[in-house]
């Protein structure tokens, strides 16, 4: 059986990507967990759509500010030198280029890069496009953090998105509870798989084909 990474291990994950003195946005869900696991000796600045520039770790209780919150509605803290904006400044900041990363949740992958988070037929009960289309435009790279399978086990990494699309060809890097993928000119590229799955297992959860880095290692996280 693999080991099968939860949210806080698939965030800590994507954390260790984040290169030092980069500018980050965190979308809604998984990715605004990122936001605790930045390595402490680099200095990330944060940014949050709804008007956020420098996003600190999740307060403790007692530490809450009620209007400090991302754009997910979730409780955040401002780290040194962090400011407050309004939706124009944040969007000018998207849309002008000024993202190096943005940290996205979604529904489905395909291996050229097209994405889509957003599913106009759940438009009353789950996430709209929002912003993400202005990030996946504006950001230089776009980085996607998602479960590889459905609850019911319908793959997420796919040949084709069913779903509408967020954007063409401009996910660069997937990262699952099972596995760290890149989306390249050629397809998937598996770069880690978690400790207990096969290469063969992973490629039956997949639904478009994987090829396995030479250097493919052992995807680990901390006890988290």
């Amino acid at each position: 059986m693999s080991n099968r990474l939860n949210r806080n291990q698939m965030a800590w994950r994507a954390a260790q990507d984040v290169a030092d003195r980069s500018y980050v946005n965190l979308g809604i869900g998984i990715p605004v967990l990122v936001a605790n696991y930045i390595p402490g000796e680099r200095s990330v600045m944060l940014q949050s759509e709804n008007g956020i520039l420098g996003i600190g770790p999740a307060p403790a209780k007692d530490e809450i500010d009620p209007y400090f919150v991302d754009a997910g509605g979730q409780h955040v803290s401002l780290a040194p030198g962090g400011m407050l904006t309004d939706s124009i400044g944040a969007f000018t900041m998207i849309t002008g280029g000024h993202i190096d990363v943005t940290l996205l949740g979604a529904f489905q992958v395909a291996g050229n890069g097209d994405f889509a988070n957003w599913n106009a037929l759940l438009a009353n009960k789950g996430p709209l496009v929002g912003g993400a289309m202005d990030l996946a435009a504006g950001a230089r790279e776009v980085r996607l953090i998602m479960a590889h399978t459905t609850r019911e086990g319908e793959p997420r990494l796919v040949g084709k998105c069913s779903y509408p699309l967020t954007a063409r060809g401009r996910a660069s890097r997937i990262y699952t509870d099972l596995a760290v993928v890149d989306a390249t000119a050629s397809g998937f590229v598996v770069r880690e798989i978690v400790e207990g799955m096969s290469r063969d297992a992973l490629a039956a959860k997949s639904g478009a084909p994987l090829a396995f880095a030479d250097d493919c290692r052992t995807l680990t996280a901390p006890e988290l």
